[in-house]
């Protein structure tokens, strides 16, 4: 249990085990679990499948393999159901959160959902992540939970990804049809001689299967993450979990969650402009890690938009003491800057962010951070 933030992805096999409606079979251990972690003071965000599935027995489709209409509409119908399933599992409040590739891939979308999610946890609100089947359209489709639980990791800041499926973890060979199928316990190096042992899936109603789970952990290690294939459908493998073990298989991450965003934030992107901060803001950010007000901000250079990354300087402006993703744009900033985030409402007409730039969102230049 050696994490902060955990994302749990839990597939359609075991949200709707025999693909008509939800059960709660398998999902008494799961959320038992999840409320132990909140017990611990760890921070759990839930992506669940199940909404095509938990729809299919009230919509009418005459067929094996339904319209994309159809199934969109079954997902709409379905949300409802797999949230209320959720629901009843736990005496603190349940969020649900719908989102596309398009949300994602959007700068300002994507800050929206990382502020939501932020916010939700700080208030103890269990967040349920799904794709928004009934709207997304195919281009801006994630297409399996796998891939948006590593997405919903990275933009949660996570440092650990839980896959549950009704599988044990990856085999040397399909189990199914091998006894002596050996279970690899850890795999530190994601290749194509491991995607070629992944197949695809055999479950009607899942979108996934092992390759979209490897596929979802190498995006999850490569910013920090360390990921678990799991079988959630074994309530003992969570009291496995609680202990400090491995039941499944653990891909192994190459540095740290907080270190690959330092990484990334440092020496990735590209920033748009500047923002001048006085003494007390600089005192407050390197002495403090404290995230960056208004009331610090003194001056603002460059053309830059909300989710663009920004340098942080001294007054002289020759000095680049940090560097993070904003909140504002330039054009806002440019108001709200040496203003106390009270006033904001009153400035802008909204108030998205208390802070310029949040401490998870930013790094220092000048600090072996």
């Amino acid at each position: 249990m050696n994490f902060k933030r955990v994302v749990i992805k839990v597939g359609s096999a075991l949200v709707a085990p025999d693909g008509e409606g939800c059960s709660g079979k398998y999902l008494l251990a799961i959320a038992r679990f999840i409320t132990e972690c909140h017990q611990r003071g760890k921070e759990v965000i839930l992506v669940s499948s199940g909404s095509v599935a938990a729809g299919r027995q009230l919509i009418h489709h005459g067929s094996p393999n339904p319209s994309i209409a159809a199934k969109q509409a079954m997902a709409s119908v379905g949300q409802m159901q797999m949230m209320a399933n959720w629901q009843r599992f736990f005496d603190t409040a349940c969020s649900q959160l719908l989102i596309t590739h398009g949300d994602l891939k959007d700068r300002q979308r994507y800050i929206n959902i990382k502020n939501t999610l932020r916010i939700l946890l700080e208030n103890n609100i269990l967040p349920v992540v799904n794709e928004n089947d009934t709207v997304a359209t195919q281009e801006l489709k994630v297409g399996d939970n796998d891939n948006l639980a590593a997405l919903v990791a990275m933009v949660s800041d996570a440092d650990c990804l839980f896959i549950l499926s009704d599988v044990d973890g990856v085999f040397n060979c399909d189990p199914r049809s091998n006894p002596d199928a050996k279970l690899f316990s850890e795999i530190d190096t994601i290749d194509d001689a491991l995607y070629d042992m992944a197949g695809g899936t055999s479950n009607h109603i899942a979108t996934g299967g092992m390759k979209t789970k490897i596929q979802a952990a190498e995006k999850a290690i490569e910013h920090g993450i360390e990921t678990y294939i799991l079988n959630g459908s074994k309530s003992e493998i969570f009291d496995k979990l609680l202990q400090g073990e491995n039941p499944g298989t653990r891909f192994i991450a190459k540095n740290t969650a907080v270190k690959a965003k330092k990484h990334w934030l440092k020496h990735t992107l590209k920033s748009h402009g500047s923002i001048v901060i006085d003494e007390g803001a600089i005192n407050a950010l390197i002495n403090k890690g404290a995230s960056l007000l208004a009331t610090g901000i003194t001056e603002i250079w460059g053309d830059f938009i909300k989710g663009e990354s920004v340098n942080i300087t001294a007054q002289c402006g020759t000095r680049v003491l940090a560097k993070g993703i904003c909140q504002y744009s330039s054009q806002d900033l440019a108001k709200l800057k040496g203003k106390n985030s009270s006033d904001f409402e009153s400035i802008l007409g909204y108030c998205p962010s208390k802070e310029i730039i949040h401490r998870d969102d930013l790094v220092l230049m000048e600090t072996n951070v």
